[in-house]
């Protein structure tokens, strides 16, 4: 049941759709809206098992609520998952479907996209409802948001721990070249770090140490590589049991939701040294796009806006180091103090 399982925190709703039409499945999870509609992306994956979907969306949504909150946005926290193969399982069908799924729920949730999702997608959702953003004829892909968002995170770690925000040497591996981690793995080498890539597609890897130089590890190791900085771009749950042991980073750092597998994770990862930047605070860049889409859109004043995760990361760390707490702890306060405390003003 949706209600055994360890993440679920009183979400808001839970709503599940299939259109045999089109072959569409998908869950939509709302955890909260008390600072407004739930915004958050679409994903689609193919995952191993309905539960592994339900999971995903529940753990997401509740993220999308810290992430909202922590960012300054006036938005609840929402996720949507698709369940099929990105890459042989896309109809415009679906997507239209999908669309008329996000529109029932008459705005109480607002789409972006995600991993294994297009702007070309949203564009055929967008068709049917008013409630699917990151367009192409609006903001489009928040990828490279992100990816600045990251990139300002990780030199605000590099700052914190090192004392020096200058990336030039610095060991850092991108574990996933994606639309954020390519765009993410190119900030850095221009910024003079040593970079270090790894996906499981090979194109990817090949295109990058082309363009760029770069060092190639595989996916399946490169949480064990000696650098300073590792920085997940990919699924989440990467740091675990199996593979928190074997980090040799003294900072990690990236785009991947959902990073730690269990909560108690981050709190090893503080008593092993290791300065950890919460994901949802240093990957809030694609949301804070998203969400300023409208007729008064700037993207510089977007990017203005992304680049304060560098103080909000600072202080993130500055608190977790005054009250000797793991970072992620720090920053749900964070966020907490904004949604929970709107609560308490409105009671």
């Amino acid at each position: 049941m949706v209600f055994s399982i360890n993440d679920y925190d009183n979400h808001e709703a839970i709503v599940f759709h299939q259109d045999r039409a089109s072959g569409l499945k998908a869950i939509i999870g709302i955890h909260n809206t008390q600072l407004g509609p739930a915004l958050g992306g679409c994903r689609m994956w193919p995952y191993g098992c309905e539960n592994d979907a339900v999971t995903d969306v529940i753990r997401l949504s509740k993220g999308m609520t810290y992430k909202n909150a922590l960012c300054g946005l006036n938005y609840g926290g929402g996720k949507a998952v698709i369940i099929g193969d990105p890459k042989t399982d896309k109809s415009p069908e679906m997507f239209s479907a999908m669309g008329r799924f996000i529109d029932s729920l008459g705005g109480r949730y607002i789409s972006g996209e995600d991993v294994g999702i297009t702007v070309a997608d949203m564009d055929v959702m967008r068709k049917q409802t008013r409630y699917a953003r990151g367009t192409s004829d609006a903001s489009g892909n928040p990828s490279p948001a992100t990816a600045f968002g990251v990139y300002q995170g990780i030199r605000a770690a590099v700052k914190y721990r090192f004392g020096n925000e200058d990336l030039k040497g610095v060991r850092i591996a991108v574990q996933g070249l994606g639309n954020v981690g390519y765009k993410l793995a190119e900030y850095l080498v221009k910024d003079g770090a040593d970079v270090v890539v790894a996906d499981i597609n090979p194109d990817r890897v090949n295109r990058f140490k082309d363009q760029y130089g770069a060092e190639i590890m595989s996916p399946d190791t490169v949480h064990r590589a000696d650098v300073d900085v590792l920085s997940p771009c990919a699924l989440g749950a990467g740091i675990n049991e199996q593979t928190l042991p074997d980090i040799r980073a003294t900072i990690i750092a990236g785009a991947a939701n959902n990073q730690l597998a269990e909560p108690h994770h981050g709190q090893e990862l503080y008593q092993r040294g290791i300065l950890y930047a919460p994901d949802y605070a240093i990957n809030a860049g694609g949301v804070i796009e998203i969400a300023a889409e409208g007729p008064d859109y700037s993207e510089q004043k977007v990017m203005e806006k992304v680049a304060h995760i560098y103080g909000t990361m600072t202080e993130i760390f500055t608190r977790s180091a005054q009250q000797n707490t793991a970072p992620e702890t720090i920053a749900d306060q964070m966020a907490e103090e904004r949604f929970k405390g709107s609560v308490q003003a409105a009671a």
